[in-house]
């Protein structure tokens, strides 16, 4: 006895040749997204936490540095929801973060470099996130590759 004589309701329809065909959705943090999940999930953690007690033990030190590495943790945040939560509309707004991130990354590794009085203390982002082995300029533009090559056609 088959499924359908059991149920009384014939399996799945068989797919019919001339329907339109729908999008796919493309799972982001599969492959290499997985890994950039990763990296992303722990810069997160290590970002957030890093200002958050940089903030409760001596913000009136370097308040510019932290709040620039709390930006860093949320946009961090963002870019891993956007590429575990997949689809369309999140590969846009994970490209749009990592590139976001991208210019973060310069102009802020760039003023460490040319103004280090302005940076009393690091942030995630001083020296192009040298102190982080430069993983914080690596990633938005590895990012930016998958999310591009990850486009729905």
């Amino acid at each position: 006895m088959s499924d359908t004589d059991r149920t009384g309701k014939p399996a799945s329809p068989a797919p019919q040749p001339n329907a339109p065909q729908q999008k796919q959705q493309f799972d982001l943090g599969t492959g290499p997204g997985r890994v950039l999940v990763w990296f992303y999930g722990v810069f997160t953690v290590a970002a957030a936490s890093r200002s958050v007690v940089e903030m409760i033990l001596d913000f009136g030190k370097a308040p510019l540095a932290y709040v620039l590495s709390a930006v860093a943790a949320v946009v961090y945040g963002f870019i891993t929801y956007s590429l575990v939560r997949g689809g369309e509309k999140a590969r846009r707004a994970a490209l749009v973060c990592c590139a976001a991130e991208l210019a973060g990354v310069l102009v802020v590794g760039t003023w460490t470099l040319l103004e280090p009085s302005a940076f009393p203390d690091s942030t995630v982002w001083s020296g192009f996130g040298m102190g982080y082995l430069l993983i914080p300029v690596i990633l938005p533009v590895t990012g930016m590759i998958w999310l591009r090559r990850a486009r729905i056609a």
